[in-house]
């Protein structure tokens, strides 16, 4: 029977039969970052999914990642639908373009992921502060014995290509 995790006031639930998720977030509680690599192709895929999105194979294992990346896209949320997000807004959301897998298969599809992108003590981080093309890292964020949730911190490390942010 899997355990339910509370998460700013959400049940948060990875049903028995979906073993894509459930993996995932028991790896992530170890903290480790870890995709589905298609055995047949080599590429990675986030989410977990059971075929390879590139070549349809079925076969696939666990691979981890650095979780070091670059923000590839992000969204600032002003209106947070979730009533427990609501006194962190306006925070931001961003589409991580994993180092492992950059630019590949093709430069438009490439191994990505999405997380809050927050400080060091997982508060939001201040949105004069984000940029596609910034450089990020993982961080876990401890929920239950068996789950927890990647989020992402600025890396420290300089910016990859056109560093562009909303309002210049």
């Amino acid at each position: 029977m899997p355990q339910p995790v509370s998460y700013r006031g959400m049940t948060l639930l990875v049903p028995d039969n979906d073993s894509e998720w459930a993996e995932y977030f028991a790896h992530a509680r170890a903290h480790t970052l870890m995709m589905r690599a298609c055995t047949a192709c080599g590429l990675m895929r986030y989410p977990p999914t059971h075929a390879c999105p590139w070549c349809m194979d079925l076969g696939w294992r666990w691979q981890e990642v650095s979780g070091r990346g670059t923000i590839h896209s992000y969204e600032i949320v002003a209106h947070a639908i979730q009533p427990g997000f609501k006194e962190l807004t306006p925070y931001p959301v961003v589409l991580v373009e994993l180092d492992e897998q950059r630019g590949r298969p093709t430069p438009d599809e490439a191994l990505r992921i999405i997380a809050n992108l927050v400080k060091d003590d997982l508060s939001p981080e201040a949105e004069a502060r984000v940029a596609i093309g910034a450089r990020v890292k993982v961080v876990f964020q401890d929920l239950a014995d068996h789950f927890a949730l990647p989020q992402f911190t600025l890396g420290g490390e300089p910016p990859v290509g056109r560093v562009w942010r909303l309002g210049g």
